[in-house]
């Protein structure tokens, strides 16, 4: 129900985001990290300052916030809700610019999701439309301007958890319970690589500097108390990007992994697991040799 902000190289603890009430599911900063915007299941989404940790909006929702982010300029701000308690889907759009759509907690474009719920979401090229991902394995891409669909696919069997855009955002990676993770051109769609597993995957990232994907998952939550760290798969998995093959595998958590994350530098990445730690995994990535975790 915290968000906090750490210091990446020791793990030291800088400061907490005080205010939601329920788990916060989604959490994305602005490009000059001024700002952070953070969703949760107490049917809000909030606007800090990154610096000072104080509260700068509150915008109150029909259900749980499921996804948010910032476009490419930082002024326009994004986020979804979810499918519940007799409320369907919608995806809001508001210009931090205007404070009167702050005040009056209307945004300037609404987009309802009529069919599957959107599980995750990203802005895309040039702030121009979101790619969203949906409960039953569809990627959607909504114009920024009219909330129109300007393309669909289909290329997972089940619910998309995840998705991470390349540096230069002309790719992107979706994590899926399909036991898989897929690479897709951010303009068109089009579906380039398949990375395979054997679990679920909860997050997938692209590195920054080399041609690698690291996927994080595991066996469903339900079953992880009956099942040892080796069988449910627990490891964060790296793959070529061109050759899909797998080669490396890095132990840690004892539950499975929701998230991961390249630093930008691509020297290190970072993995969030049921289990309660954040870990950081400094090394070299043409030896793949890790120095220590915080």
């Amino acid at each position: 129900m915290i968000v906090n902000v750490w210091y990446s190289v020791n793990g030291e603890r800088l400061g907490t985001y005080m205010g939601h009430t329920g788990a916060v599911w989604c959490v994305d900063a602005d490009w000059d990290t001024k700002h952070v915007l953070t969703g949760s299941a107490d049917n809000s989404c909030r606007l800090w300052d990154c610096e000072t940790g104080k509260q700068l909006a509150l915008l109150k929702t029909n259900s749980a916030v499921r996804t948010c982010g910032f476009d490419f300029g930082g002024n326009i701000i994004m986020f979804s809700t979810d499918k519940q308690m007799g409320y369907q889907c919608f995806v809001s759009f508001f210009d931090l610019r205007d404070p009167s759509q702050i005040d009056s907690n209307e945004p300037y474009m609404r987009i309802p999701c009529n069919d599957s719920k959107i599980t995750s979401a990203v802005w895309g090229p040039l702030g121009e439309c979101i790619i969203a991902g949906h409960e039953g394995g569809e990627l959607n891409q909504y114009s920024a301007k009219s909330g129109e669909v300007l393309v669909n696919v289909k290329e997972h069997s089940r619910q998309i958890n995840d998705i991470q855009l390349s540096r230069d955002m002309t790719m992107f990676v979706t994590a899926s319970k399909d036991n898989t993770a897929k690479l897709f051109d951010s303009t068109t769609l089009e579906h380039q690589k398949t990375f395979r597993t054997e679990r679920p995957v909860n997050s997938a990232a692209l590195s920054p500097n080399y041609d690698h994907v690291v996927l994080g998952g595991g066996q469903e939550a339900m079953d992880v108390t009956t099942t040892s760290t080796r069988i449910g798969k627990f490891e964060a998995r790296f793959f070529h990007l061109a050759f899909e093959e797998e080669f490396g595998r890095v132990k840690g958590h004892f539950g499975p992994i929701n998230s991961v994350a390249f630093h930008p530098d691509g020297k290190s990445y970072s993995s969030g697991g049921e289990d309660g730690y954040v870990r950081i995994h400094y090394f070299d990535p043409q030896y793949f040799e890790f120095e220590f975790e915080a």
